[in-house]
């Protein structure tokens, strides 16, 4: 296994700033932020553009990987989080496009993950959702397929705020949902981007989760999450999240690294454990985030072999 990072967290500094640091910092891989070039923020972590998908070469493509080679570093997967289920067919058509585009670009750079969201209709329920899924995710996947690309999807449930409500913008947050998505969409190429934060959120076994998805888990992220029981007893559950789930910088939370990392190393996962970063208490400057990640660098290192 090996310890990288998402740069979405580093939205000022450019690709190869991010590589001096991360490479000379104890890191082995990133999982490289690749929204739209031109798009700002919609959401915080969103927006970084540390490769141009849209106007990659083959040889620039080759300039980037010799780069990050020359610093001890390869990257993991190219990171893209929107919402292609969105209900404004228009967004949701865009998301699905410069989803193509991250694809071709992944196989230019020779990154067999493309880590990416299956979004939502938020005011629908799931049962719907799940049909839509049917209709839109078979040709992104085995659009994948044909350029050799593994499409990485993440667990979180995407409702943290008054405008992602009832539902939350992302699908595919839970197991029982993960199996009607596999049992709609078998496809060897379509998988999981592992985060145990959103399932202490949920209160779901993390290493349960590995023991019974471990081949479809294409890439892992590390991040931590503390439940505030002060907010939990204000808010309650049903708030899912909102004002009791806050997150954290790995071993700054309450996952159980030894027992979800072990759980990785009996089903015999051997790719990237890759760090994202959405501290707050480590925000505000280029060296606040450093600390964050270097925080759980030091927490991570010693179980990761």
């Amino acid at each position: 296994m090996k310890l990288g990072l998402l740069t979405a967290a580093f939205p000022t500094l450019s690709l190869d700033e991010v590589a001096d640091w991360a490479g000379g910092n104890g890191f082995q891989a990133l999982e490289v932020a690749v929204w739209p070039a031109a798009s700002g923020p919609s959401r915080r972590y969103a927006g970084t553009s540390h490769i141009d998908v849209e106007s990659l070469d083959q040889g620039e493509a080759n300039r980037v990987v010799d780069s990050l080679q020359a610093r001890g570093l390869e990257i993991s997967a190219l990171a893209y989080y929107p919402n292609p289920l969105d209900p404004d067919e228009a967004a949701a058509a865009a998301a699905r496009e410069h989803l193509r585009r991250v694809i071709r670009a992944a196989e230019l750079l020779g990154v067999e993950v493309v880590g990416t969201f299956v979004g939502r209709d938020k005011g629908k329920p799931v049962d719907a959702n799940l049909e839509q899924f049917g209709k839109v995710w078979p040709d992104l996947v085995h659009f994948a397929a044909d350029h050799g690309r593994k499409i990485a999807i993440e667990n979180c449930p995407m409702i943290f705020s008054g405008d992602e409500w009832p539902g939350g913008n992302n699908l595919a947050y839970s197991p029982s949902i993960w199996r009607q998505m596999f049992e709609i969409l078998p496809d060897a190429n379509f998988g999981l981007n592992l985060d145990p934060s959103h399932l202490v959120w949920q209160f779901i076994d993390a290493p349960r989760v590995v023991r019974e998805f471990g081949s479809r888990i294409f890439h892992v992220h590390a991040k931590d999450l503390e439940i505030d029981a002060d907010g939990l007893y204000e808010h309650g559950a049903l708030s899912l999240g909102v004002g009791w789930q806050i997150p954290r910088i790995c071993g700054l939370g309450q996952v159980d690294w030894n027992a979800f990392l072990g759980a990785l190393y009996r089903v015999g996962y051997d790719g990237v454990l890759s760090v994202e970063h959405e501290d707050r208490a480590f925000e505000g400057s280029v060296g606040a985030v450093r600390r964050g990640f270097e925080i759980a660098r030091d927490n991570l290192r010693p179980l990761v072999h």
